[in-house]
């Protein structure tokens, strides 16, 4: 019978098919031709099974199945409704005080220099807010629950009932959102995890009055975190009945014969499901993951990296014996929380475009798409990568279908192309004379954009490799996808991989690997019990439970017991900590009561910590989360075996070519794959020429034939192959080294976020890592919080000239004093010097600063609102060597986290323990970027690693001269030398924050002078030094507009006046742990207000802190961004200088005594205008016990400024409504003690409006003012 396996992508649908009389048929047809067929998949199979001779099968009538044995598919449909917003109309129904809970997300922002701050809109189109509320117990609350029903959870946590289910009003709820021609809904209510009864209850009401499809979050994804299983839950409610209608017009297509059990669709956990049993949730990956099984069981070694290069976009994974999962990714703007194979996606493909900016190549992620495509195309397209190859004369046209043009009817255009390549080559040398360099020509710029393409998808790979402690060079790169072949073998050259692995039906693996997966059935099921002989009974029957629900299906699908395999994970952390590791039980030999019947977890547990993050916590206990089985299903669809090592031969060419490489033009040979015979032998440079895709072969590369057919490259390093650079400026280069640091930082970023254990820095992701050249300036600084940047090259500099020489081999250093300069104590910076060989001193420094949610003070939190004194906000360290010479001075600095204690009213750090953790996770990222640092020097020198440390330097320094002179000519008018720009605000006590900023118009340089600000304050706001730098390299690089390096190029060009004992230089004694988060805000609203930019923001991180000497947390909430000339500003999300997470309600009731009562946007408080200031957030909090409370605002006095006459966004308010009923203001700042019951409600600002509100347009600004 014959057996299907169909990939239906975005552009090309591929299907591989075999026979019954065993023999193989790959096709390959558009996905989209209506004037010739309804519907791609059905019409690969009509045109097998005619050319097959089963008979003529006219088009448009039903296809008889009943020679099918079966059809697995793989499809983006879902994917491509999502990226496109043509899913379901649907809603959501959730928690009453909730309704924004989706739209808030985790109010961060998507990208931090994008002043017109755009996040991804939400799939539902209305909301309906369930009057329920449950709450989990916690044993430190001191509430009354007298009256109030508990129940037991399905997690065996105690559930209470604070609000029953008002049935009455959801169903006349659901009727009016059903009334507007909605039939789709979300349900996602808090803790539904734990207890689904609520939810259910909701579903059965919602189908009753007619909604046609309902996603219940505790079925969709049964896990601990609202907001991404909410996302989830409405991802399946907008894509399932997509997925439905697609479906059933497939089925059109066959006569009765084909039955639900015959048609199979892949899922994105690697797995096939029945057709019927395919949903939205877990369809996002369904293409791309047919491609990772399809090389995971085709290469013969392992482990292996995939690459699969597309036209759009490439995608990167992993495969070891056994595939990497992730429980959690973001597409298109969506958290998704399903089980998925980890397939990293960067925006690099033959379609991305190519620009040179202000000295920089750059590739993307900008893309031409399909349409209208690449120069080449004769469409109108813009430069790309394809257009960069052809000119090359890697891509030969007269070997590519005729399908180019506007009538789709001609050849690739390579004279367009290249005329389109030498007017940016005429750019690129006007560039190049200007600063005294050589001209390039138009190949040397064509190879150029190549490069830096390929930087780009390297940097993916070393993401998926480098950060998890694997080494890309020990991979083979299994190499598939339509422009794969064109850039494998540099690709591979870049990550010193010796082998490169591309399979006869690279160009349809992902159909190809659609017929080698298995059928997968998964169940999970939440849980909160501690990984102990005691709970073993309850944790076994459980799997058990999940065992019988996954083989029945199986079962009823015809598979054997004996042919269907099982895997048991358990969903593990340690206690007190939000990292949980899916663990696999290892094998034991015998029965033992330490194990479960299912083997041995814990083992598993801690070698994976250990593993990932480099220690284990011995003495913490174990939780389990959530227990998931993985019943498989396995396939009978065979891979052929090498029978054979086939003889060598030498084949002939079809003709030669000269094609540009790294040499120059060399000759080239030409050859088509179908014609070589196995054992070909061919020597680089040489190009392969498939029906699918092309293959360059590179100099000192040989690919040879398998006895299968496919293609095997070997790469020969030399001694030679070392890339020496010099110091003379390559502009080519410079771009790839921009890629290469900020490489070392993002690293380090993720192993810093792997390894810590606390809230902060591993959920809410307050921290920030950078790179500094040998006298401390700032290389490059990872994106992360925007008030860190250039500010911890201050702190490098000042341990540079304190240490004077006594700096050694295993030194790590300590530091956050304001003078040594930190930002304010609780963010410590951890700063270690690279020594490289015999040199005597540091060739680099590596450095992070991350934010402690307690290190001592007045306050639990150490975010005190009263200090007035820099003793009073914790623990001080000026230069400490928390690390000498290898030996880790844990005693001394237990010591120094204690002192605070000596204070009077104050206490050492409250949680020691984790202090330690975090700053031991700390130094392990710098360790990773100290072996990335030394990498990078083994492959291009010393030397000239540091030149071109120096280049990019000088390069961001061009971009911001550029961006003042442009400034000065738009401000100045024609003929001016000198512009003057001011600006004042004032913070919420009077404080002003004066600035005046003088341009030369000539050359790009700047004074930025607070001359008249106002002295330091009696109280905690004021700045240090450093954070005005930060606040100044934020302000110039979101002007900018795109990408360029971060580093103290930035500030090169600008000259800083701060006048001493001032607001933003206040003396060595004074208290600041307010002016890092408040008036760092301020100090961006005064710049971007003299450059006239846009209006205020909410100007505010609107900092809360509750705890006492058991516990403490502390969180910052958004608010309205100021809009633009052509914006609205976003509601409630962080700006400006943070762009911390906020910790999801479920995680925060569920390890703090405290309820969250309302958290949703606050309406109609953005600035009117002709564009609108984004809403604010209202945010409640009831306490549980009794705690001391502290509030750090602004804002409050003060209104967000608006501009151009749009109006001020509305001040925020912060209110204390006590048990009793009694509500008080509480100003903008206080530290207080609140007693169970009491509730704090924070109002957060809007952002003020931009140019007259009678201009606007409705429509545009709805909601916002």
């Amino acid at each position: 019978m014959f057996q299907f396996a169909i990939d239906r992508g975005g552009t090309f649908t591929d299907v591989c098919a075999r026979c019954p009389n065993g023999k193989i048929r790959v096709l390959k047809l558009l996905s989209e031709d209506p004037s010739n067929y309804a519907d791609a998949p059905t019409e690969g199979i009509r045109r097998i099974l005619s050319d097959e001779g089963c008979h003529t099968l006219p088009s448009r009538e039903p296809i008889n199945a009943a020679n099918i044995e079966w059809i697995r598919m793989g499809t983006t449909v879902a994917t491509n409704a999502l990226l496109e917003r043509k899913g379901e109309r649907m809603a959501l129904a959730t928690t009453a005080g909730f309704r924004d809970l989706l739209f808030i997300g985790n109010q961060a922002r998507p990208n931090i220099f994008d002043l017109q701050v755009r996040c991804p809109d939400v799939l539902y189109e209305d909301v309906v807010e369930v009057n329920e509320r449950v709450v989990l117990k916690n044993e430190r609350c001191q509430m009354n629950w007298r009256g109030i029903e508990s129940r037991n959870g399905i997690t065996g946590e105690q559930v209470l009932v604070m609000k029953p289910l008002d049935e009455i009003q959801l169903r006349q709820d659901l009727l009016i959102v059903k009334g507007k021609g909605i039939s789709s809904l979300a349900v996602v209510l808090l803790h539904s995890f734990a207890f689904p009864d609520h939810e259910q209850r909701v579903k059965q009401i919602a189908e009753e009055v007619g909604f046609m499809h309902v996603s219940v979050s505790s079925e969709v994804m049964p896990m601990v975190r609202a907001v991404p299983r909410g996302f989830t839950a409405a991802l399946d409610a907008y894509l399932t009945p997509c997925i439905t209608k697609y479906l059933k017009g497939f089925c059109r297509g066959f006569d009765e014969s084909l039955t639900q059990n015959k048609v199979l669709f892949m899922q994105s956990n690697g797995g096939l499901t029945r057709m019927d049993r395919f949903c939205g949730s877990r369809s996002i990956l369904s293409g791309p993951a047919g491609g990772v099984v399809g090389y995971a069981r085709t290469t013969a070694s392992t482990p292996v990296i995939g690459f699969d290069m597309g036209g759009t976009s490439t995608d990167v994974s992993r495969y070891d014996g056994t595939f990497d999962f992730t429980y959690e990714s973001t597409i298109s703007g969506v958290v998704v929380q399903s089980p998925q194979l980890d397939i990293h996606t960067v925006a690099a493909g033959g379609g991305s475009m190519l620009f040179f900016r202000a000295g920089l190549f750059v590739t993307g992620p900008e893309s031409a798409g399909a349409h209208p495509g690449p120069v080449c195309y004769k469409k109108g397209g813009p430069l790309t990568v394809t257009d960069a190859n052809l000119c090359l004369g890697r891509i030969l046209p007269e070997y590519f279908p005729t399908i180019f043009g506007q009538s789709e009817n001609e050849p690739l255009d390579k004279e367009r192309s290249m005329l389109a390549m030498e007017k940016l080559t005429g750019e690129v040398n006007t560039f190049l004379k200007s600063s005294g360099q050589k001209p390039m020509c138009v190949q040397e710029i064509a190879l150029g954009f190549i490069k830096v393409a390929n930087e780009t998808m390297c940097r993916a790979i070393r993401s998926i490799t480098q950060s998890k402690g694997f080494e890309p060079k020990k991979h083979v790169l299994a190499c598939f996808g339509g422009a794969g072949g064109q850039h494998a073998c540099a690709v591979a050259k870049n990550l010193s991989i010796s082998k490169i692995f591309i399979h006869r039906y690279s160009g349809i693996l992902s159909a190809y690997g659609l017929a080698l997966a298995d059928v997968i059935q998964e169940r999970q099921l939440p849980t909160a019990v501690a990984y102990t002989p005691e709970s073993f009974i309850e944790i076994e029957s459980k799997v058990e439970q999940l065992l019988q629900e996954c083989d029945k299906p199986l079962l009823d699908d015809g598979f054997r017991k004996d042919r269907i395999r099982h895997e048991v994970y358990l969903n593990m952390r340690y206690e007190k900590t939000d990292c949980a590791l899916m663990c696999q039980a290892m094998t034991v030999n015998k029965p033992d009561k330490q194990f479960t019947k299912y083997g041995d977890f814990l083992t598993c547990f801690h070698n994976r910590y250990e593993a990932e993050f480099g220690f284990v916590l011995p003495d913490r206990q174990v939780i389990v989360d959530d227990i998931r089985v993985r019943a498989i299903g396995m396939s009978d669809f065979y891979v052929d075996s090498p029978s054979h090592v086939p003889k060598k031969v030498v084949p002939t060419p079809e003709k030669k070519m000269s094609c540009f490489f790294e040499e120059g033009f060399l000759d080239t040979s030409i050859f088509v794959l179908e014609k070589l015979a196995p054992g070909s032998v061919i020597t680089g440079p040489a190009i392969i020429i498939d029906k699918i895709g092309t293959i360059i072969v590179e100099p000192n590369c040989e690919a040879r034939i398998t006895a299968q057919g496919d293609v095997e490259i070997f790469i020969e390093y030399t001694t030679s192959s070392r890339k020496q650079l010099t110091a003379t400026l390559d502009n080519i280069q410079l771009s790839i080294f921009s890629h290469r640091f900020m490489s070392i930082a993002e690293q380090m970023g993720k192993v810093l976020q792997r390894t810590s254990i606390s809230t902060n820095i591993k959920e809410r992701l307050d921290f920030s890592c950078a790179l500094f050249g040998p006298d401390g300036g700032l290389v490059s600084n990872a994106p992360h919080i925007p008030v860190h940047l250039g500010a911890m090259q201050v702190a490098v500099q000042f341990q540079l000239e304190a240490l004077r020489g006594d700096l050694h081999p295993g030194d790590v250093i300590l530091t956050n004093h304001p003078k040594a300069g930190g930002s304010h104590l609780p963010d410590l910076t951890v700063i270690t010097p690279v020594f490289f060989k015999d040199r005597l001193k540091p060739v680099f420094f590596v450095a992070n600063r991350g934010h402690h949610a307690d290190i001592g003070g007045i306050t639990p939190g150490s975010m005190p609102t009263t200090s007035q004194n820099l003793d009073q906000e914790g623990a001080i360290f000026v230069s400490f060597k928390i690390v000498d010479r290898g030996v880790f001075q844990e005693k001394a600095l237990i010591d120094k986290l204690m002192a605070p204690a000596r204070v009077e009213n104050s206490s050492g750090a409250r949680n020691v323990r984790e202090n330690i953790a975090d700053l031991q996770a700390q130094i392990a990222a710098n360790n990773k970027g100290i072996g990335l640092v030394k990498g990078l020097i083994e492959e291009f020198g010393l030397d000239g690693v540091q030149a071109y440390m120096h280049h990019i330097q000088e390069n961001a320094e061009l971009a911001v001269t550029t961006l003042l002179k442009d400034i000065g000519k738009r401000l100045g008018g024609k003929g001016q030398t000198k512009v003057c720009l001011s600006a004042v605000d004032s913070m919420d006590d009077g404080s002003e924050i004066k600035l005046k900023v003088e341009i030369d118009c000539l050359t790009g340089k700047a004074v930025f002078d607070f001359t008249g600000t106002a002295i330091e304050v009696y109280s905690n706001y004021n700045a240090p030094f450093a954070v005005t730098h930060s606040a100044i390299i934020y302000c110039l690089r979101s002007m900018v507009g795109h990408d360029i390096p971060l580093n103290q190029g930035c500030l090169s060009s600008i000259m800083i006046i701060i006048p001493p004992r001032s607001l933003l230089r206040p003396s060595d004694e004074a208290a600041v742990v307010g002016g890092n988060v408040l008036t760092s805000q301020r100090l961006c609203d005064v710049i971007l207000k003299a450059f006239e930019v846009c209006a205020a923001s909410q100007g505010c991180m609107n900092n809360v802190t509750f705890g006492d000497e058991t516990c403490g947390y502390y969180e910052t909430i958004g608010g309205g961004t100021g809009a633009g000339p052509n914006w609205n500003g976003r509601s409630a999300v962080h700006s400006h200088m943070t762009n911390t997470r906020i910790t999801d309600v479920e995680i925060l009731e569920r390890r703090y005594p405290v309820i969250v009562n309302r958290f949703h946007v606050r309406n109609n408080t953005g600035g009117a205008g002709r564009h609108c200031g984004g809403n604010g957030i209202v945010r409640e909090l009831m306490f549980r016990k009794n705690f001391t409370l502290s509030v750090l605002t602004e804002r409050r006095v003060f209104a967000p400024y608006g501009m151009e006459g749009g109006r001020d966004g509305i001040k925020g308010r912060n209110t204390l409504i006590m048990a009793n009923g009694r509500e008080v203001n509480l100003g903008s700042k206080n530290t207080l003690y609140v007693k169970c019951n009491d509730i704090l409600r924070v109002e957060t600002p809007g952002g003020g409006g931009y140019g007259n509100p009678s201009d606007c347009i409705p429509s545009d600004t709805e909601g916002l003012c």
